[in-house]
């Protein structure tokens, strides 16, 4: 069974391509007919390949890997911010941080510097600065939350990018080539599909269009995750669980006395307000 249907797809206007002149040639096998100067995407086509790629990003999900939302578009960034967090997977939405792929090492730091400055925060490490060093403690927190908030629990690379508006977010798609990354992406007529390895043709501008694409590929990364924890319990009730190390040595931090902990922690209180100062 199907998880969209072609009625669905044509009431949320999933057919209108772009003007025939801004058309791309390569999206001509998705383009059904010409209607008033507009490409009419075949839906039966999208339905396939909607299936496809929801098939392929369940197994994703399943295998307990991550899937990255990309969409800075308006009428797409809520849509995608709520979708995405309903299936705990990250989403960028505001401006592409340019190397967040090429350069995945350089974009963590920023993202571990936010929780050292949550860390410093809780532990009164800040309770002596002065109100004007703290408040530029507080903006650069919010400008990190704003921009990398939403990946935050984004460890490694990602197995897969899901793009809305392939031309708009081109950097994104481009940096997921390189790395051999794979996309899935909503495709319009005016966008080249060649470097897509899943492409779905439908309209990337209506809401309802990405709305109802959306629900069925995240439908499916929630029955990966759900598939992967029914197997865990039924692993561990296997007795099949690895054995926790419970030998391990502790780490450096944690053998760290209290004089020394509170040391670091003001000099890289110190750290942050001088790299926001020559900022």
């Amino acid at each position: 069974m199907s998880r969209t249907n072609f009625d669905a797809l044509l009431e949320a206007g999933s057919h209108f391509g772009h003007l025939k002149r801004k058309w791309n040639p390569a999206m001509a096998p998705y383009i059904f007919m010409e209607r008033n100067g507009i490409h009419i995407i075949d839906l039966h086509k999208t339905v396939a390949k909607v299936d496809e790629a929801a098939d392929a990003l369940k197994q994703i999900a399943k295998s307990g890997k991550k899937v990255l939302f990309v969409a800075t578009k308006k009428q797409a960034k809520q849509i995608v911010a709520d979708k995405a967090a309903a299936v705990n997977m990250p989403y960028v939405i505001e401006r592409w941080p340019g190397g967040m792929l090429t350069n995945f090492p350089t974009i963590r730091k920023a993202v571990k510097k936010m929780a050292t400055i949550d860390k410093l925060t809780n532990d009164g490490t800040y309770s002596n600065l002065s109100k004007r060093e703290i408040l530029q403690i507080s903006r650069q927190r919010a400008k990190l939350e704003k921009n990398l908030g939403s990946i935050a629990d984004l460890t490694r690379l990602p197995s897969a990018l899901f793009v809305i508006d392939v031309m708009k977010e081109h950097i994104a798609v481009r940096e997921a080539n390189r790395l051999g990354i794979p996309v899935f992406a909503i495709v319009d007529t005016n966008s080249d599909p060649s470097n897509i390895n899943f492409v779905i043709p439908a309209n990337d501008d209506a809401t309802k269009s990405i709305e109802i694409i959306l629900n069925a590929c995240c439908e499916a990364i929630a029955e990966g995750l759900e598939e992967r924890k029914v197997e865990k319990i039924d692993m561990e009730a296997a007795g099949e669980a690895p054995v926790a190390n419970k030998g391990r040595r502790k780490s450096t931090k944690a053998r760290l006395d209290k004089s020394d902990e509170e040391a670091i922690n003001a000099a890289k209180a110190a750290a942050f307000i001088k790299e926001d100062e020559e900022a």
